[in-house]
Order: C-alpha cells, then sequence, then structure tokens
C-alpha cells in the first residue's frame, strides 16, 4: 500500500515515518509539510492512503482532502489532529479514519490493517477501491446513513434494533440463541426464530439498497457484522478516552474538545433492554475520563473548567464520593470558603437524608484544615 503523509509539525512527520517503516506491505511514497506539495506530488505518482493533519499550518487539511479527491476519487484519506472539534466535519469528505494524537502504533497499526482489509475486500468491477462505507452515529440517537445514498430507511423497528444488537459485539459473533433471548424474550421460540429471520431479512435489504449487501454475516447460528465497513461514533469515542488514559500537555486541548463530543447515552431514546449494561459502562469510561480531565485542570489551577467537569459527572451521580471530594479540592485551591462549606452542608445532609451515612473520613478531614 503506497502511503503519503502530510503534516506541519517536522517530528511528526518523523514519528509517522518511523512508524509507518516497521510495517508490512506499506510503502511510504511521500511526506510533505503544505498542501500544495502534496497535490503536486499527487498529480502524477500513485497513492493509495494519504495520512492528513487538518490544521496544516495556514492551510485547511479538509479542503486538501477534497482537493486530493477530485484528482483520485478511489484515495482513502485519514485524518490525524490534536482537533477533536473537526471529528464530525472531517466526515463530509468521507474519511477511512480520524485519529487524535498523539498517535500510539497500535493505533496507527489498526488503522493500517483496516485500510489494507477495505482495498483487498472491497472493489468494483474495474477493480478499483468503492469508496462508501456506513456512519453509524449511537450517542445521544441512533442514526445510520452512508455517503451514497443518505440515511438509511429502516423497514421495521426490529430489524433497526438487530443492527444497533450486533454493533454493540463489534464485530463478534453472537449466537442466534442469545439474540432471540434479547431481542425477543417474551416470545415463544419457534415464534421468536421467524422474527428474527424476517428481521434478517429486512436489515440485509435495506443495507443491500445502501450499497452494503454481505455486511450481516451468518454462519452456525452465529450472526456478525463486518465492522471493517463501518464507522461508530461510540466505539471510535472509546478508543480515543483510551489513548487519553493520561491527560498531559500534548493532549489536553484535544481532550477537552473530546469531553463535548459527548453530546447523550448510548442509543438515547430507544428503549433497549439488552443495552444497558453497555450504556452503564460506556458511561462509567466517560466519567472516568472527566475526572482525570479535571484533575488535570485543576492542577493547572484552571478551576473553572474543573469545575465544569466535575459538576458534570455529580449531575450524573451526586453521591459519587470521588467527585464530590474533588469538588471540595477545587474550592479548597481556589480559597473559596464559603463555595466549600455551602457544598459540604449540601452534601452532608443529601448522604444523610436519603442514604443514612455521614462523609468519608477523607472529607471531612479535607474539611477541618478550612475550619
Amino acid at each position: 500500500m503506497k502511503v503519503l503523509i502530510v503534516d506541519d509539525e517536522p517530528a511528526m512527520l518523523l514519528v509517522m515515518k518511523r512508524m509507518l517503516s516497521t510495517m508490512e506491505d506499506v510503502e511510504l511514497v511521500g511526506s510533505f509539510c503544505s498542501a500544495a506539495e502534496a497535490l503536486n506530488f499527487v498529480r502524477d505518482c500513485d497513492v493509495d492512503l494519504a495520512i492528513l493533519d487538518i490544521m496544516i499550518a495556514e492551510d485547511d487539511g479538509l479542503e486538501l482532502a477534497r482537493r486530493l479527491r477530485s484528482i483520485r476519487a478511489e484515495l482513502a484519506i485519514v485524518f490525524t489532529t490534536s482537533h477533536a472539534e473537526f471529528a464530525m466535519d472531517a466526515y463530509d469528505v468521507y474519511p477511512l479514519d480520524y485519529i487524535v494524537k498523539p498517535i500510539s502504533r497500535i493505533r496507527l497499526t489498526q488503522t493500517i490493517a483496516r485500510a489494507a482489509n477495505m482495498y483487498s475486500a472491497a472493489t468494483y468491477d474495474t477493480g478499483d477501491l468503492v469508496p462508501n462505507q456506513l456512519m453509524v452515529r449511537g450517542m445521544g440517537c441512533f442514526e445510520v446513513s452512508s455517503k451514497q445514498e443518505g440515511s438509511v430507511k429502516w423497514i421495521s423497528k426490529k430489524s433497526m434494533e438487530l443492527f444497533a444488537y450486533l454493533l454493540t459485539s463489534r464485530g463478534r459473533s453472537v449466537a442466534k440463541i442469545r439474540i432471540l433471548e434479547d431481542i425477543f424474550p417474551e416470545m415463544p421460540v419457534k415464534n421468536a426464530e421467524t422474527y428474527l429471520n424476517t428481521a434478517v431479512y429486512q436489515l440485509r435489504k435495506v443495507l443491500s439498497l445502501q450499497g452494503f449487501k454481505d455486511v450481516v454475516i451468518s454462519a452456525q447460528e452465529q450472526y456478525r457484522v463486518d465492522m471493517d465497513q463501518i464507522v461508530v461514533d461510540f466505539i471510535r469515542f472509546e478508543l480515543v478516552m483510551e489513548e487519553m488514559i493520561e491527560i498531559n500537555e500534548d493532549n489536553e486541548a484535544a481532550a477537552i474538545e473530546v469531553e463535548k463530543e459527548y453530546i447523550g447515552e448510548l442509543f438515547e431514546g430507544k428503549c433497549y433492554d439488552w443495552a444497558n449494561a453497555e450504556k452503564e459502562r460506556l458511561t462509567m469510561l466517560f466519567v472516568s475520563f472527566l475526572k482525570r480531565l479535571a484533575s488535570w485542570l485543576l492542577a493547572r489551577k484552571r478551576f473553572s473548567e474543573a469545575a465544569q467537569m466535575a459538576k458534570k459527572i455529580l449531575s450524573r451521580n451526586e453521591f459519587d464520593e470521588e467527585s464530590s471530594l474533588l469538588m471540595l479540592n477545587i474550592f479548597a485551591t481556589m480559597g473559596d470558603r464559603q463555595s466549600l462549606h455551602n457544598y459540604y452542608e449540601r452534601y452532608t445532609q443529601l448522604l444523610l437524608l436519603e442514604l443514612g451515612m455521614q462523609p468519608s473520613t477523607k472529607i471531612q478531614q479535607l474539611i477541618q484544615r478550612f475550619q
């Protein structure tokens, strides 16, 4: 696979070169600091994959992607950037992937493997790459669309629910009996099997209209979806949070923007009981991420931003001791004794009235230091 990279940071170009040089079947054919250089190169040379920074000095990476596509329609695009706020805009140029800096070797390897799979599996009759993917939004809603055909028009609610269900398995096979138990819990097995067969048929039909005939795969009483052809917001969001296990100066700005991408719970508005555990897991990952971000901001004395993160956590669970201690630490570090004691009194009353408990020793010790 012939790969091109564009980034205005020489250090980033060097890091990317080193990582790509260790990957099999990858040929780095060009690395540039400007859009003009990249465009001139692509006009004359073959390129399969372009890895672009969205902010390239004074150039617009999104516009560069559009112009590259006008030269080579089959070109796969990957965006790498610290500016996570551009993620949704990036989808307009139909990228293969979107990676928030700093980039890990594992994350880049996954992207390269995905690009290789697309080139080997998704082809026109002429042998060219099919530039089409399903775009799934599952945070705060459940919407599915493709670049070529727009929004999926579901035949039935059960076929839509089945697709959401299979997506949460992230490409892993799910036994038919488990699907029957989760999606048709109150129905006799024979009837449930009939409804499942109908839902699978309807799902395949609507996805086929989008250009994805073989996305739903069944074998040996099991079902799964081919994730190489699908971009899922909640899966990407989880990957980004995992990459930011430690907040630091390099990823601080990206972390703040990533936090804004959480616009609602998984499949919000859909009554999918089977999704409750996954919904809770993703929420807990997000809360853990918020705590890391709030602690980092507090350590940098960015009190207002830290308090905002802590409030978001407490709005989900006002009994969360760690977040309450964080909020108290923010007031204490600011020297705002009045807010410190007001919050402590409210928290104490809440614990006593609702749980019949007193604040933990850690919290009481903190308050005593500021009596």
